[in-house]
């Protein structure tokens, strides 16, 4: 999905599962049910995308801080095939990196993995687009109602004048950035184009100082987390050998060592 918190969305029987796409675009595990008619209620759902590799504490606590905050019914976390931005990096296998995620989903129940950018014969290969992968959560999740949100970090959204169809992926959901305490939201403003800022009646959003009311959607600014974990430091111990303990949950820590991934 285009650039991501941590690094831009982008099953496993010999029958093509529900949900899947028959010409190898973007899939996803069952996802949970629409919500019923009777309580009248859409759902908010997260879109957390990442190179996962591997998924650490500071994307969970990510998360579970957007989860909080803004009561997403669901986070689903959805590790990319080929990054657009790292088409030349090597990252670990991507059943590797989907069976981390999942691992880091257990116990918590608005957690759900999610196979959308798997590919053909999920294999991970294919580059996928975030705009391409909103537009196909829109078309499962906006016919029930529900709402998108869009979670990634500070520094990747100041460079989303760089992501295909930046101004369409602008107006078809809202925004979660992710940053370290006394982050201005001014500044996520310098990126956005004047066009698209503010709307009619969005009263809500103009209250909250930490909310960008654009003309269709809202970019709101977490700026309550602070870790200072990164993937590339897990995978460097993991290479001479040190600790992880403390930087992956736990049952990554122990699936990293029985792989003996990123040696």
């Amino acid at each position: 999905m285009g650039h991501r918190w941590g690094s831009g969305c982008r099953h496993g029987n010999h029958r093509r599962p529900p949900g899947c796409a028959a010409d190898g675009g973007p899939l996803s595990v069952k996802q949970p049910k629409a919500p019923s008619r009777a309580n009248g209620r859409s759902r908010k759902i997260g879109l957390f995308g990442g190179s996962f590799d591997p998924i650490h504490v500071g994307h969970v606590a990510v998360a579970r801080a957007a989860q909080r905050r803004f009561h997403l019914d669901h986070v689903l976390f959805i590790p990319l095939g080929r990054p657009p931005h790292k088409v030349r990096h090597r990252l670990a296998p991507f059943p590797h990196r989907f069976a981390m995620v999942a691992l880091a989903c257990a116990g918590h129940p608005q957690f759900v993995p999610s196979l959308a950018e798997a590919g053909p014969k999920l294999g991970g290969q294919r580059v996928y687009y975030s705009i391409d992968t909103v537009r196909h959560f829109r078309h499962v999740f906006h016919r029930h109602g529900d709402h998108l949100y869009f979670i990634l970090g500070a520094d990747s959204f100041l460079k989303i004048p760089m992501w295909k169809e930046y101004v369409a992926l602008l107006n078809s959901c809202n925004f979660i950035v992710a940053s370290r305490p006394g982050f201005r939201s001014d500044v996520l403003r310098m990126v956005i184009p004047r066009e698209l800022l503010g709307r009619p009646h969005a009263s809500a959003a103009s209250a909250d100082p930490h909310a960008i009311a654009l003309r269709r959607t809202t970019v709101h600014l977490l700026d309550s987390v602070a870790s200072d974990v990164s993937a590339t430091e897990v995978r460097r111990r993991c290479h001479r050998g040190q600790s992880i303990r403390g930087l992956v949950p736990p049952l990554i820590e122990e699936y990293i060592g029985k792989q003996a991934l990123y040696r």
